[in-house]
């Protein structure tokens, strides 16, 4: 089995010696990856401008939007184009603080300045950065349930 690592350094090393005395091939390019639970230290692999793979600290993401095959990670250092689909970034962000809003967006929790109601069961919210995104009527519940309100 090959796999990708995607954890901060300290541990990176033990890790990867572990899992190589387990006969587990660690490769860039493998389909599967393996990274830490969510939380303060949490991280998001990223495309750079100049093509690069970055990292970006889960704390400093405002909002993920997907179109098409495309994923943008919009940060307060700038927007970065994703690595992997919306469903995989979702599945590796901590569900307590990040919230999939409509079928192409997430959004982080401290980053939800203002909530404004609008027709037929939807919101829309102002981010920290002024972007207006929908809360479509599949999440209201979801959404609701997340902010109680």
């Amino acid at each position: 089995m090959r796999i990708r690592l995607q954890i901060r350094k300290p541990q990176a090393d033990e890790v990867r010696r572990e899992l190589e005395d387990a006969g587990i091939v660690i490769d860039e390019k493998a389909p599967y990856v393996l990274s830490e639970a969510a939380g303060a230290g949490a991280f998001l692999t990223v495309r750079g401008t100049d093509g690069s793979r970055e990292r970006v600290a889960a704390d400093g993401i405002i909002f993920i939007e997907s179109y098409g095959h495309n994923v943008d990670v919009h940060t307060t250092e700038g927007t970065y184009a994703g690595t992997e689909p919306l469903y995989q970034l979702a599945a590796a962000l901590d569900p307590a603080q990040f919230l999939r809003i409509s079928n192409s967006v997430i959004i982080a929790r401290k980053h939800v300045k203002k909530i404004r109601p609008s027709l037929s069961m939807k919101f829309v919210l102002t981010l920290s950065d002024g972007t207006l995104v929908d809360v479509t009527r599949s999440y209201y519940g979801a959404f609701r349930e997340f902010f109680n309100i």
